[in-house]
């Protein structure tokens, strides 16, 4: 599990081409990074398991569903991505309850200064809109993030980026239509889960 509070905003040093997927390496830049093989870090949220390091990087394997499924498969030398390591029991929750599970891709529609702020407003799947709520929690490339308005019409949610996520996150080097990884709130799928046809009478 994890929190949506991003430590770290790495570099992908290398990538190799696997008959499963792809093999990459991440520069984490952290002075001690106390890797331990098989722990989980999220790469921009996605939940990846370390299979090798060497002082501050380490590498990871992402499959083809994970590849097909998210951002990763788009990402190349050189291109930042935000970090997170897995929560320990009796870490403080910071952000909200995150499974490093991408439910899909969306994309930034647009972003404009509000203040020292930025105003995002991202493109969300139109059958992930029905876990979104107004001031609830998503997770875009990993970040916890709060939904300030949404449209369900336009299938979009609107969230204001502080200067603090904007500075240390890789949020700030995307563009206009550029793919995010996208994760809602578990409670949703699980409530609806539970309530919904499948459930045994």
């Amino acid at each position: 599990m994890f929190t949506g509070i991003i430590a770290a905003v790495g570099r992908v040093q290398r990538i190799d081409d696997t008959a499963q997927g792809r093999r990459v390496a991440i520069d984490t830049g952290w002075a001690e990074p106390d890797f331990e093989l098989g722990e989980s870090i999220a790469v921009d949220g996605c939940c990846l398991t370390v299979v090798a390091f060497d002082g501050p990087v380490f590498e990871a394997e992402a499959s083809q569903e994970t590849l097909d499924c998210t951002s990763l498969g788009a990402r190349v030398l050189g291109d930042r991505v935000n970090l997170e390591k897995a929560m320990r029991l009796g870490d403080r929750l910071g952000g909200h309850m995150v499974a490093g599970h991408v439910d899909a891709t969306g994309s930034i529609r647009s972003f404009d200064p509000v203040g020292d702020c930025l105003r995002y407003v991202f493109a969300v799947p139109t059958e992930l809109m029905r876990y979104v709520i107004s001031k609830g929690s998503v997770t875009v490339d990993g970040i916890s993030l709060t939904v300030n308005a949404l449209d369900d019409g336009a299938s979009t949610i609107e969230v204001m980026i502080v200067p603090h996520t904007q500075q240390n996150t890789s949020l700030g080097h995307r563009s206009v239509g550029d793919a995010v990884n996208l994760e809602v709130d578990l409670l949703g799928k699980y409530v609806e889960r539970i309530l919904g046809p499948h459930r045994d009478r």
